[in-house]
């Protein structure tokens, strides 16, 4: 009998059932969902922060957050969907004009507005925070330093590990955005030495290795037989941050399980694993992952399922 053909989940849910329910939701046009989700989601910041994102993706370009907004004007959770919904519209709006054309700043200001109305609904919540964050980007300039330093204590105070905040942070300092990639790797470094053992942040080093090669690729206009960087994902140092952050993330997990919100940080180092000639541990992530796939970072060597499949079928040889 022919073995059947490995093929990638790449579920834009990360697995999170309660999640596609309520973006199934969406397209019948019923709010309600969204609110049930939220509300049992509770103060788990990591599962919140990964449901506030997807769901602000697929209320983009609808306006189930207005209605929800009508008939309940003073909920906070909708506040928050309200705050991450504009920050995913800008963003699309920014998409949509091309690398270096500046948007509205006006448009950016309301954004902002929007992600202070819904830290003030919610003063315990961090999802705001992120927003804040993650839309400073968009600011043609950056935002100030003080406004940003400020923005980014709240955050800290609510949630000092939170992996998502911390990686607005790393894009925000990136060269594609305000920074360089020195800055970068430093508040990926930084962060990722402060991080007690079993957190997830050490990986924040995989993304900004992510970034600067997207930041190439960008360079050589998604050529990637142009992008010549040597040994990006192999040199010494990019095999030793791949095994410092299992060492320090994966070995010190308390739990077997791969949750939803774990899912594209996971696959983040499956792939540095992959491409830094570290076996043992592309192996022992890949197992873990199962057929659960994110796009990116697969896409930036090639077609995701290819990539993915190719790297599960080496690593069972």
């Amino acid at each position: 009998m022919a073995r059947d053909r490995f093929s990638p989940d790449f579920d834009p849910d990360c697995g999170d059932a309660a999640l596609t329910t309520a973006r199934q939701d969406i397209l019948i046009g019923r709010w309600q969902g969204l609110r049930e989700l939220l509300r049992a989601t509770g103060p788990h910041f990591a599962a919140r922060g990964h449901r506030v994102r997807l769901l602000a993706q697929a209320c983009a370009g609808r306006s189930m957050v207005e209605s929800w907004l009508a008939a309940e004007p003073h909920s906070a959770d909708a506040l928050v969907l309200r705050a991450a919904t504009e920050t995913a519209r800008a963003f699309n709006t920014a998409i949509a004009a091309g690398r270096g054309v500046p948007i509205d700043q006006d448009r950016v200001d309301a954004v902002v507005r929007a992600c202070l109305t819904a830290a003030e609904a919610d003063p315990a919540d961090p999802t705001p925070w992120i927003s804040l964050i993650s839309v400073a980007r968009l600011y043609a300039s950056g935002a100030r330093r003080r406004e940003l330093a400020r923005w980014w204590d709240e955050l800290h105070r609510r949630d000092p590990y939170s992996v998502e905040g911390h990686l607005q942070v790393l894009h925000y300092y990136s060269a594609r955005w305000h920074g360089t990639h020195g800055q970068m790797y430093d508040f990926a470094r930084d962060a990722a030495g402060a991080a007690p053992f079993g957190c997830p942040l050490p990986v924040l080093v995989q993304y900004a290795r992510v970034e600067e090669y997207r930041y190439a690729l960008d360079a050589a206009r998604g050529d990637q037989a142009r992008v010549r960087l040597g040994q990006h994902w192999s040199h010494e140092v990019a095999v030793s941050d791949v095994r410092r952050t299992w060492q320090r993330w994966i070995s010190g997990r308390s739990r077997e399980a791969v949750e939803p919100w774990e899912l594209r940080d996971l696959n983040h180092l499956a792939h540095a694993a992959c491409y830094a000639g570290a076996p043992d541990i592309a192996a022992a992530l890949l197992g873990m992952l199962g057929r659960r796939a994110t796009r990116t970072p697969w896409v930036c060597t090639g077609d995701p399922g290819k990539e993915f499949a190719r790297w599960h079928g080496q690593v069972r040889r």
